[in-house]
């Protein structure tokens, strides 16, 4: 149980945000422009001083870059003024098995990095991430994406948060997804963010398994403000969402990656389905990712299960994960299969549809297809129909 402290904070957090609740994350929209169709020697007459023309034949002639980057690079690195440290940097990288396009890469978003010290600098954060298992092309793919991480404090930024990570993910091998997806949270210092959210998510209730899991799908949400995080669960708890409940973890996660236009357009759709302002807060404390599915799909799923499949709207209020399957490979291939068995009088009584739904594959094709030989065919062709013709489709796109 949570002490009512806790709950208190919440509530407090929901008096106060409820004018502006759902405009906690505001967009902008950065634009970068650069000349184009200008020549290198055009940039060598013209460079600011300071800048060295050869640094800028480097950059375009050996790392392919254009004239307007190379010169953007070199007023980004002010210290960038010799060939020498530059040509040993990108000689190491090599080494390791960067590709030319994995250098390019990691150079223009950070191209500190060529004036690093090899031995002192790049050596041992390289070394952090080879011993996570990054060799070769995969290293050199990951710093092409990552390379900011080259210019963080070792001691103070990589080591203490690849370590708090570790702790978080209970398993290696999602630290390099997490990084990945999280460019700068490891750019943060853990104690002050990382800790200190985490912390307050396990106040919460998320904690191992579901805080793992929170972190493998939404990592740039540990690197939010504390405040907006609060903010974000008293949303959530003024959504009707309880901090006890296991789906709580899930509304956070589905709050945190839609806007309030977004999520109000889904309740809008089933609004127009005739579903009530209740039902739908019901369908979102039950399974709060159905809300994510896109538009189109609920859209379609609504009309077939409630046209076609004629279930009532209560069933899909208590139901809410079927929006979420399949309509192509699942939904519509099961319910044509039922058509023909009660067509032909096959079954004693029409089953549930739900309880269909929720049956595995394995068990489907023996309850429902192989039991009856005399028909097999027939149901398979309605069963799997609809994955030959597009076997067939892509045959004929490859003949022509």
């Amino acid at each position: 149980m949570l002490n009512r402290r806790f709950t208190c904070q919440i509530h407090q957090l929901i008096h106060h945000c409820k004018p502006t609740f759902f405009n906690f994350f505001p967009l902008r929209t950065y634009r970068n422009k650069s000349p184009t169709g200008i020549n290198s020697e055009t940039y060598r007459k013209k460079s600011p001083t300071g800048i060295n023309p050869e640094v800028i034949d480097y950059l375009t002639l050996s790392l392919g870059f254009s004239s307007p980057q190379a010169l953007s690079l070199c007023q980004r690195t002010p210290r960038l003024k010799t060939l020498e440290n530059p040509r040993s940097v990108v000689y190491f990288l090599k080494s390791l098995g960067f590709s030319d396009t994995q250098i390019r890469c990691s150079v223009n978003t950070a191209p500190q990095i060529l004036n690093a010290h090899i031995d002192k600098t790049l050596k041992p954060k390289i070394k952090l991430f080879q011993d996570l298992g990054l060799q070769d092309y995969d290293l050199g793919e990951f710093f092409s994406k990552n390379s900011a991480l080259l210019n963080s404090s070792l001691e103070r930024r990589l080591i203490p948060g690849v370590d708090f990570l570790k702790k978080l993910l209970l398993s290696d091998k999602d630290l390099l997804l997490v990084i990945n997806r999280g460019k700068r949270i490891l750019g943060k210092d853990p104690e002050k963010v990382l800790k200190a959210n985490s912390e307050y998510l396990m106040e919460c209730g998320i904690v191992g398994k579901q805080l793992s899991m929170l972190l493998r799908r939404q990592p740039r949400l540990f690197l939010m403000k504390l405040g907006d995080l609060k903010k974000l669960v008293a949303r959530a708890v003024y959504m009707g969402a309880s901090v006890e409940s296991k789906m709580f973890v899930y509304t956070i996660q589905t709050l945190y990656c839609m806007s309030n236009d977004t999520l109000m357009g889904k309740f809008q759709l089933f609004y127009e389905f005739g579903f009530s302002k209740v039902d739908c807060a019901d369908m979102f404390r039950r399974m709060p990712n159905v809300f994510k599915t896109s538009h189109e799909k609920l859209k379609f799923g609504l009309s077939f299960f409630l046209n076609t499949a004629k279930l009532k709207k209560t069933v899909l209020v208590n139901h809410p994960f079927i929006l979420m399957s399949s309509m192509e490979n699942r939904v519509i291939p099961r319910h044509k299969v039922l058509e023909i068995l009660m067509s032909k009088k096959l079954l004693k009584q029409q089953p549930s549809f739900i309880a269909v739904l929720y049956l595995s594959e394995d068990v489907f094709l023996d309850k429902f297809i192989s039991k009856f030989p005399s028909y097999a065919d027939e149901l398979l062709a309605a069963y799997k129909g609809h994955l030959l013709e597009s076997l067939e489709e892509k045959e004929t796109e490859s003949i022509t």
